[in-house]
């Protein structure tokens, strides 16, 4: 079992930043990929950025050049800095890590999620 807890989320001007951390704990193998994701109500859940363990990133397309992922794995921590940011990164973003004890099985986890509400 790994439990998700984010924080940095808030309130912030057109064209701001804001970081975004993710502190993960407990069973966390060694073989995983965190990950950001964001929802606005009625809508999916859509992938922002995430990063394995020996530091592979993608990125949406939308967030490229402005958003960037990295990661602390001696903190099992993830961050998400967040530049230039638009009224159409208002959303929830959640933290997400997918844990892979062998190559055959993996486990998701979430976490609650943390508003980010960016104003024209």
């Amino acid at each position: 079992q790994v439990q998700l807890v984010e924080s940095g989320g808030g309130l912030v001007q057109s064209g701001g930043s804001l970081r975004l951390s993710c502190v993960a704990s407990g069973t966390i193998f060694s073989d995983n990929t965190m990950a950001w994701y964001r929802q606005n109500p009625g809508k999916e859940r859509e992938l922002v950025a995430e990063m394995t363990a020996v530091g592979n990133t993608n990125y949406a397309d939308s967030v490229k050049g402005r958003f960037t992922i990295s990661r602390d794995n001696a903190k099992n921590t993830v961050y998400l800095r967040m530049n230039s940011l638009k009224p159409e990164d208002t959303a929830v973003y959640f933290c997400n890590i997918r844990v892979r004890p062998t190559p055959m099985r993996e486990y998701e986890y979430w976490g609650q999620g943390t508003q980010v509400t960016v104003s024209s």
